[in-house]
């Protein structure tokens, strides 16, 4: 990939990458550090990347780089203070989206990673494969037991009642 194509790819994937890490981890100054942290390790190797696959490459690396965030995070005891509180917008639809967001969070990584970059980012399963070094058949196994205990979470009765 030359120069001016990985510029060109930073303006294209640069928010949607930013929008996958922060939904995952909704830290904004972290979801900032993996976005930058994301171009500078495609930025070493730019010249081997090639231009029609760039798109996975970046998505990739920022897959593995949230990774190793979260793994270190979860032995830091202070992980729960790095969420963002939700802003009260005065929508009708924020409890939904705290039950959603809670529901998601209760999801191992592997499967909140597949949730989101299938059904938030619209990525295909070949896509999701690539990016997660897993094959077609268990990204879709991954997502479809994401998918049911999802359901599960959101229409137990507790969900209800909250």
């Amino acid at each position: 990939m030359t120069n001016e194509e990985y510029n060109i790819c930073v303006d294209l994937y640069a928010d949607n990458i930013y929008r996958f890490v922060l939904k995952h981890i909704r830290n904004i100054d972290a979801a900032k550090d993996i976005v930058q942290e994301t171009f500078t390790k495609v930025w070493v190797k730019h010249e081997k990347v090639d231009y029609s696959k760039a798109k996975s490459y970046f998505f990739t690396a920022a897959h593995h780089t949230l990774i190793d965030l979260v793994r270190k995070e979860k032995y830091k005891t202070d992980i729960e203070s790095q969420n963002l509180p939700v802003e009260d917008l005065g929508m009708k639809n924020i409890d939904l989206k705290v039950k959603l967001d809670h529901a998601l969070n209760q999801l191992s990584d592997i499967q909140k990673s597949l949730v989101l970059l299938r059904d938030y980012e619209g990525y295909g399963y070949d896509e999701i494969g690539e990016i997660t070094n897993l094959n077609e058949s268990q990204v879709k196994v991954y997502i479809f037991r994401a998918r049911k205990k999802l359901k599960d979470i959101l229409v137990s009765v507790e969900a209800v009642l909250d």
